[in-house]
């Protein structure tokens, strides 16, 4: 038996090794604070899944995979079977892993285990066709302490001809056998992401996707299946999540013998990818974990895990600052005495980082121009960017500065000069979408140049932070200047060379912060989270929408990447909502503010100054904290998010009334998460406590509960708590 070796602790308690391995019957036992997952080899050499969920510490206590037998001619074996990585080849007529051509047409694939190797925490198994040197090596990385299993798949082609790669998943995720299992996933569109749905698995194929080049609003790339009966609270939880920015997808299947799977990686939909000999292909990492107490540790799990493993800098990262953006005070009206006039406005409700958005460069004074040309207009800047970058930093704030380096406009010089460097099909028509179309940054020349412009203006001046946008998705997927068969990498290449940007980009400039923006929503996941610091979730900041936009995007994600503005009223949907509930709504996440300054009267600026003071005081709370969510928007009228400091002294309480029927109580709040035998400090922000403004024991506030007086439309109110 191989095992890292476990530790004595107090009482001699044993604690299991996170990777146990059992020669004897060829299992392998993965274990984490909270989860377990089991793989191994069966009598034919096919690695087959035994188990993911609760701990189990003994390896030992494993049986070996099974071989089973056909049931009909129609359902062979391999059918009854749930393999780890199942290739397409046989009589296997579930979604498959990997699949794959080769020249002379035979697309049979069988894979057998061959070899393993054991490091630390990570496991890689090697797999290998029946007949031909066609090789996928699996790895497993295990998060012990975080609950999480990172999966992914390289596939090497070993023989002497091409074999082009027709399908390529990061992983199949096999659960226990059975009926009444639930899916939820997240859905959208612009303006509306990150929707939540929840419905039965039934027998046949659910698939969720992006097609678009980009992670999309439509779906994001997340699961959670439960057992039928989970809650907030309760219940058994398996949820995952792909780290990939472009095409992908997840396909959930139950099959008539109550196997429930998913399987999910780089999207098969127009997808070839030719592998020449002893070429490789990686795929995207595919995040998964298992909750035993319903959706709210599932997220907290994900949470922790995005912010200490997967951002950069992890747990040492900066808390995000209270930002202020230009664009909806001037869009493309952009000259340096108007920023400097935002910026003083801005700088005194406490504001940190100035972010000046489109409009500052090339032609641009409409949608319709200047994309791709990334100099500064001289005549709305005759000194360039320093004398603003100047005023900006003598206020104490940072400088942001808004691009989109994957576009063109038509009227560009860029463009004028450089046709053939957007995505195109020779011959065919160039959709422009927002009269734009996109740059081929699978090549590298297109490549160099994007950096080099980002490099350039980084280099020239003190920029700490880029808003980087994206505001279309693909169309004409063509790359001309490659052999035909080749072309269809575009889709892989592609989001290869941005996150190759941006990895350069931060290299060369370590204080740089990058937020990712596509119209809002549109590329959020966990490969883009990886070289970015905060996501913008919706172009949408109505503050009654964002509630729902901000639960969903919470399922998978940490309030501290979630960018979150305060913006003018009425909004894009002719809702008007009071001063104080939009701020109460963006201080969940990462707040910034968008407003037009310039309209703000004295109380306005009063209030927003007091509100930021206060989002300071629970900032860490709220970005590094644990979140309990404890009233739905889209089961209540009431929205109730309660978030505990990571070390317990300070939680708080949001809580936010929709609308308000007549004569209704006010909502009674039980808390979570508190310590029962401690006492707390109790403050509203602005006077809704019902009871008195005191002291309370942590099991009073989470079984008794607390009172706010939320009247009318649109109320709302903040409660901190403070540890005595």
């Amino acid at each position: 038996m191989h095992r890292i070796a476990a530790l004595c602790l107090l009482g001699c308690i044993s604690v299991p090794a996170q990777i146990q391995y059992i020669e004897s019957r060829k299992v392998w036992l993965l274990s984490t604070s909270n989860s377990a997952y089991a793989m191994g080899v069966g009598a034919d050499g096919a690695l087959r899944h035994l188990y993911w969920g609760a701990p189990i510490w003994r390896a030992e206590d494993l049986a070996g995979a099974p071989v089973r037998r056909d049931i009909s001619s129609f359902d062979p074996r391999q059918m009854l079977e749930a393999e780890e990585f199942p290739g397409w080849g046989g009589p296997r007529y579930y979604e498959p892993a990997l699949k794959i051509a080769r020249e002379d047409g035979n697309r049979d694939l069988v894979l057998r285990y061959a070899s393993h190797r054991i490091q630390q925490n990570d496991l890689d198994i090697v797999l290998k066709d029946i007949n031909d040197p066609i090789e996928v090596t699996l790895h497993y990385r295990v998060y012990p302490e975080h609950g999480i299993l990172r999966r992914s798949a390289t596939i090497r082609n070993g023989t002497a001809r091409t074999v082009t790669v027709e399908s390529a998943q990061s992983a199949t995720w096999n659960l226990p056998p059975g009926e009444g299992y639930q899916l939820t996933y997240l859905t959208g569109r612009w303006a509306a992401e990150t929707q939540v749905n929840h419905e039965p698995i039934h027998e046949g194929q659910k698939v969720i996707e992006s097609r678009k080049g980009h992670t999309s609003h439509n779906f994001n790339p997340w699961f959670a299946i439960d057992a039928g009966d989970a809650g907030e609270e309760h219940g058994s939880v398996w949820f995952g999540a792909l780290g990939w920015s472009g095409n992908w997808r997840m396909a959930i299947e139950q099959t008539p013998y109550r196997q429930v799977r998913v399987t999910g990686g780089l999207n098969s939909f127009d997808f070839s990818y030719p592998l020449k000999p002893g070429e490789t292909l990686e795929t995207p990492p595919f995040y998964g974990g298992f909750s035993s107490a319903g959706f709210g540790p599932a997220s907290r799990m994900m949470h922790r895990f995005t912010r200490e493993q997967i951002l950069p800098g992890g747990a040492e990262s900066r808390l995000r600052p209270v930002l202020y953006n230009s664009w909806e005070a001037t869009t493309f009206a952009v000259n340096e005495q108007g920023q400097r006039e935002l910026a003083a406005k801005a700088a005194k409700l406490g504001v940190e980082l100035f972010v000046m958005d489109d409009g500052w460069f090339g032609a641009r004074n409409n949608d319709r121009a200047g994309l791709g040309d990334w100099t500064v207009n001289p005549k709305k800047f005759p000194e360039g960017l320093k004398g603003l970058i100047d005023h900006v930093h003598s206020l104490k704030m940072d400088f942001g500065l808004w691009v989109e380096p994957e576009m063109v406009n038509a009227d560009s010089d860029l463009y004028r000069a450089h046709p053939d460097w957007v995505i195109n099909f020779p011959g065919r028509p160039r959709s422009e979408l927002r009269t734009q179309m996109i740059l081929n940054l699978a090549r590298n020349d297109v490549k160099e140049y994007v950096f080099g412009f980002l490099d350039k203006l980084a280099t020239e001046n003190d920029i700490r932070y880029y808003k980087w946008d994206m505001n279309r998705s693909f169309s004409e997927p063509g790359w001309p200047e490659v052999a035909g068969t080749e072309q269809r990498k575009i889709w892989v290449q592609y989001v290869r060379n941005v996150y190759e940007i941006i990895d350069r980009l931060r290299a060369k400039h370590p204080k740089l912060e990058i937020e990712s923006c596509s119209g809002g929503g549109g590329r959020v996941d966990l490969g883009i989270l990886q070289r970015v610091d905060e996501v913008w979730p919706s172009d949408n900041t109505d503050a009654f929408d964002r509630l729902r936009i901000q639960e969903g995007f919470s399922m998978a994600y940490p309030a501290k990447i979630m960018s979150a503005w305060v913006t003018d009223v009425p909004n894009m949907n002719t809702r008007s909502t009071p001063l104080g509930f939009r701020f109460l709504t963006a201080m969940q996440g990462a707040l910034g503010i968008g407003s037009n300054l310039n309209k703000f009267t004295e109380q306005d600026s009063a209030l927003a100054a007091s509100m930021v003071a206060t989002y300071k005081r629970i900032r860490a709370t709220v970005q590094t904290g644990d979140l309990y969510r404890i009233a739905s928007p889209r089961s209540s009228d009431v929205t109730v998010n309660e978030y505990v400091g990571a070390d317990g002294r300070q939680a708080v309480v949001f809580a936010m009334r929709h609308s308000q029927e007549y004569n209704t109580a006010a909502p009674t709040i039980r808390l979570r998460g508190l310590d029962e035998r401690a006492v707390y400090k109790l403050e509203s922000v602005n006077n809704k406590l019902v009871e008195r403004q005191g002291q309370f024991s942590g099991a009073y506030l989470m079984n008794a509960g607390i009172n706010v007086n939320l009247r009318g439309d649109f109320d709302a109110t903040a409660i901190v708590l403070e540890r005595q």
